[in-house]
């Protein structure tokens, strides 16, 4: 969606680990105004504070799992809920779950996020996380073109499905409820059917299709669109070649996996893609430190992967983060009313 915004743009000192100037987006709070609430206050943290977050993995049964042991963990729970609507039976047989503990999270104060790693749609659903029919197929190249040519009839099995999840996020636009909404994550991630097409004619095609049919003839206005990508080495290009265009996109998401770290390339990367809109780190194993966060001041937000969450990160190490002054934790956010 278009956001008709002014931002200030400005060089900061970046932290003693790297000497050099580096761009930081910190745009002054009153001089961004979006439809959205959650979209407002992300701005207007940016190059102050991170709000702490962590993605509930299935079960679809008991979608606050993960928060609650944040929680149990650190005496703090996260302000950035997120679910998935998933793949196999019993987790879609479940969305309302996970669509319920969406709508109570926001009556919280939290900020609501939610992915879909969904089934290719040359394929059943139900579906698993195979290579085989499952999320991690693949599609041929006459599928892909199929696929993203309105009218035909892969294009309107996909569509099928879009429609299903759709009536659940109108639920959550009926109760008020802004979402937001990281449809294809890691679109440079050439192992999910949907990803590692690069260019006008990949994977961009078909996210931007499918924000059109959402928000316009869906009217879905209750989505806040975060595009994501993955730091892979080839970062700085797929910045490009993956991006969708400033209408379709409000917050630009790097998923923090390859072992090397939050380095300030991969920040100045994000920073210039996302051409003054917020930057967050969309998912995570191995969590920031407050120290990084605060040299690297433009991330809104992190979200850290279930699991993985303690897997990576000692019980102290969260617990040092969630207790830190730059760190916004549920009950430091201002609420939705």
């Amino acid at each position: 969606m278009t956001l008709n915004i002014m931002l200030f743009t400005a060089l900061m000192a970046i932290g003693a680990c790297n000497k050099s100037s580096a761009p930081a987006v910190a745009p002054a709070e009153d001089s961004v105004k979006t439809p959205f609430r959650t979209l407002n206050f992300l701005y207007s943290i940016a190059g102050k504070k991170t709000v702490a977050g962590i993605h509930n993995r299935e079960p679809n049964s008991t979608p606050a799992r993960w928060t609650t042991q944040i929680y149990t963990t650190t005496g703090s729970y996260p302000a950035l809920w997120s679910g998935d609507f998933l793949f196999q039976e019993d987790n879609i047989n479940n969305r309302q779950l996970m669509i319920d503990e969406a709508a109570r999270q926001w009556e919280k104060g939290a900020v609501v996020n939610i992915m879909w790693h969904a089934c290719n749609p040359a394929n059943d659903e139900p579906c698993g996380w195979d290579d085989g029919k499952g999320v991690l197929s693949t599609l041929t190249d006459a599928q892909w073109t199929e696929l993203c040519t309105q009218g035909s009839a892969l294009n309107k099995r996909w569509l099928q499905r879009v429609d299903e999840v759709c009536t659940y996020l109108q639920q959550l636009k009926d109760k008020g409820v802004e979402v937001l909404w990281r449809p294809m994550h890691e679109m440079n991630q050439g192992k999910f059917w949907w990803g590692g097409r690069p260019g006008e004619n990949g994977t961009v095609k078909l996210y931007r299709l499918l924000h059109d049919y959402m928000t316009k003839t869906k009217g879905l206005t209750n989505l806040v669109w975060v595009w994501d990508i993955q730091d892979f080495g080839s970062l700085s290009g797929d910045a490009v070649n993956y991006y969708p265009g400033p209408d379709y996109f409000d917050i630009a998401a790097l998923d923090v996996y390859d072992g090397s770290g939050y380095t300030q390339n991969k920040y100045e990367i994000m920073l210039r893609a996302a051409k003054g809109k917020p930057i967050a780190i969309g998912e995570c194993d191995r969590l920031p430190s407050a120290a990084e966060l605060r040299a690297q001041s433009s991330w809104v937000f992190f979200m850290s992967w279930s699991e993985l969450t303690f897997d990576k990160n000692t019980d102290a190490e969260l617990k040092q983060l969630y207790q830190s002054d730059n760190i916004i934790t549920l009950e430091k956010m201002p609420g939705w009313k």
